[in-house]
Formats: C-alpha cells, structure tokens, sequence
C-alpha cells in the first residue's frame, strides 16, 4: 500500500514538472563585477591605500638600513652599554616593521572586502531582479558551471551589464589593456 502511494506520488510530482516548463539562465557574474564602474572606484582606492601602505614600509627599510649600516660601521668604537642599546633598537626597529607588514595585509585585505560587498551585493540583486521578470528558476554562474547548453538556458550577462550601467565596448580584454597600462605608468616600488 506504502509503495503504491509513494509510486502515485511521484507520478503526480513528475506531471506537474512535466506541465510546467523550466527555465533557467547563464550568467558570468565575474565578468560583470570587474567591468561595474564602481569596481574601477574600488579599485582606485585599493591602489591608493596600497601604494600607501607600501611607501610607508619602504621608509622603515630604509631607516633600519641606514641605521644597521651606522652600527657596522661604528661597532668596534662603542662602549659595551652603546653597544647594546643599538642592538636593541636595531632589533625593535625589526619587529615594528613585521608587524606593520602582517597588520597592514589584514587592513589592506578588510578595506577590499569592505570596497567590494556592495559591488557583489548590487551585481547579485540586479542579476535576481532581471531572472525574476524572466521567470527563471535557477541562474549558474558560467564561472562555476560544468556545463550550460546555451540553446536551453538564457544568458542574463548582456541584460545585466546594461541594467548595471556597464557600456557595450568593455570587456574584459579591454580592462586588462587598462589596467596593464596604468601598472607600466606607474612609478615603480623599490
């Protein structure tokens, strides 16, 4: 009797999806991040807080060379007292700068979280908008997908670039030429 009912069941499960026709939708959700005008905002700011971050570590470098090569140099002339304070320091002038290495990669690292989360939140809910007024039931990632029959599945990736204010002409070889040319104009760290 169970198994009659469990069989009635699925049967009954299996027309409704049958009467019903599935829709799903493609998307390449990276693409359409990297191309918002906002990502280009972030990205100025990521830099900038970067180039910061690193000018500021290279003038502690510089500052325990400078003063490293004054120990070597005058070493053999100092009091055993002398001798020792400038080890210390030359050894506290060490850690600062690795702490300031390991900190400033975790502030660097939360400020691009920070920058993004809007980005991905605004790109997530223009490309659930748009699958909605289509009536879809599932969008994939083409990034995470195996594999999507373009036939079969609607491609939200040109709705949603113009949904996210992203013109036509940019693509992602586009943005990797800007990108190249702004790193080979750009001064050059130590």
């Amino acid at each position: 009797m169970k198994k009659v009912c469990l069989l009635a069941a699925a049967a009954l499960v299996c027309s409704a999806l049958s009467a019903q026709t599935l829709k799903f939708g493609h998307v390449n959700f990276s693409e359409l991040v990297q191309l918002m005008p906002e990502m280009d905002e972030a990205r100025t700011k990521s830099d900038a807080a970067g180039q910061e971050t690193q000018e500021t570590y290279q003038s502690m470098i510089e500052e325990f060379q400078t003063k490293y090569q004054q120990y070597e140099q005058k070493k053999a002339t100092w009091t055993p007292s002398i001798l020792q304070s400038k080890e210390k320091e030359l050894s506290d002038m060490q850690q600062r700068i690795q702490e300031f290495e390991q900190s400033a990669q975790a502030e660097l690292q939360q400020l691009q979280q920070q920058l993004m989360a809007p980005i991905y939140q605004k790109a997530q809910e223009t490309v659930r908008t748009i699958a909605k007024e289509q009536g879809l039931i599932y969008v994939f990632d083409i990034q995470s997908a195996l594999y999507i029959d373009a036939e079969q599945s609607i491609d939200l990736t040109p709705a949603a670039r113009t949904a996210l204010g992203i013109p036509e002409d940019r693509t992602m070889e586009s943005l990797q030429a800007e990108l190249q040319a702004k790193a080979q104009s750009a001064p050059q760290a130590m």
